[in-house]
């Protein structure tokens, strides 16, 4: 069985991938290496997908294609109608980045909430003493704040469970009333809380879901973490609100474009700390990942049903 890997592997995943080379044969390609996407892509029988969108014609092109296998959750940068289409089945791996990702958001939430990035800079230009007098005004704990998680997920239950134990007081959101104390509509949690985290898929319905109006309605000094998908927020509603102080801080991983523009203003504001979309690239979420694909690849070798299929086809196609 043949397996296109669009990623650079280190190490690490070759030695863990080794026992399977008797009936797997995994070909790597760089996520931005066209020409090497594009010539194997007729070729293989899955394709373990990163982050590189995969249009109708790059699945049109992968004409012996049974399975596109996302490492991660998200399939929104798989056109997964056009997979459908031509009997291509979609699985995804729910909860596998989990731990890593809601350790990167707490990563965040603290790295923003103390002004990391800021006080890094002075120390290393010998600024750092003596200490800056708005820190005694500004920089908080986790545990005197109040969390409000967006979207209530795998993710989302680890990092209250994480700030929980920081001391932290946790409101959340989701589709409907949960009837638990800490539910709020989207407007409570966003007028109540210290820190805001986003932890939604992308859809119709969430694209720009935390526009200029519901922005407005967050603390002036609050935070906004977001490790889920850039277009979930306005970014341009979110620059100006960070620029002109209406919003204290934000932690970002995931931006509308990525990667992201040098000339994303972004870049160049004093109150955010970035990531470039890595909350989730760990050894150990590579490990699972690797397992879980793995998995998948011998049901489909051995005829049996695939997990986390996320389309309706029998993920096989002559």
């Amino acid at each position: 069985m043949k397996v296109l890997a669009h990623f650079t592997p280190g190490d690490k995943v070759h030695e863990y991938l080794a026992p399977q080379r008797d009936w797997l044969d995994i070909r790597y390609c760089g996520e931005d290496d066209e020409d090497t996407f594009h010539r194997e892509l007729p070729e293989v029988d899955v394709i373990w997908h990163v982050l590189r969108p995969l249009s109708a014609d790059d699945l049109q092109r992968a004409t012996r294609c049974r399975l596109v296998h996302k490492l991660g959750a998200g399939v929104n940068t798989i056109d997964v109608a056009a997979a459908t289409r031509l009997g291509i089945g979609v699985a995804n791996m729910p909860g596998a980045n989990a731990p890593s990702v809601a350790e990167g958001t707490v990563l965040l939430i603290l790295a923003a909430l103390r002004r990391l990035p800021a006080l890094d800079l002075a120390t290393r230009r010998g600024r750092g003493w003596p200490s800056d007098p708005t820190l005694g005004e500004t920089v908080r704990d986790v545990g005197g704040c109040t969390v409000g998680l967006v979207g209530y997920g795998n993710v989302a239950k680890q990092v209250e469970r994480i700030v929980l134990a920081m001391g932290a007081t946790v409101r959340h959101t989701s589709t409907r009333d949960d009837g638990t104390a800490g539910w709020r509509t989207l407007a409570e949690l966003l007028s109540e809380s210290d820190i805001v985290s986003l932890h939604l898929p992308l859809t119709e319905e969430t694209s720009a879901l935390l526009d200029a109006d519901r922005l407005a309605l967050m603390k002036r000094d609050a935070v906004l973490v977001n490790t889920s998908r850039g277009a979930i927020v306005d970014e341009s509603a979110l620059i100006d609100a960070l620029r002109e102080r209406r919003l204290g801080a934000a932690g970002l991983d995931v931006f509308t474009v990525e990667p992201v523009p040098a000339d994303n203003p972004l870049l160049s504001l004093d109150n955010v700390v970035l990531t470039p979309h890595v909350t989730w690239y760990t050894v150990d979420t590579m490990r699972r990942y690797l397992a879980e694909g793995v998995d998948n690849c011998r049901r489909l070798h051995d005829g049996r049903d695939l997990v986390n299929l996320v389309n309706q086809v029998a993920a096989r196609r002559p």
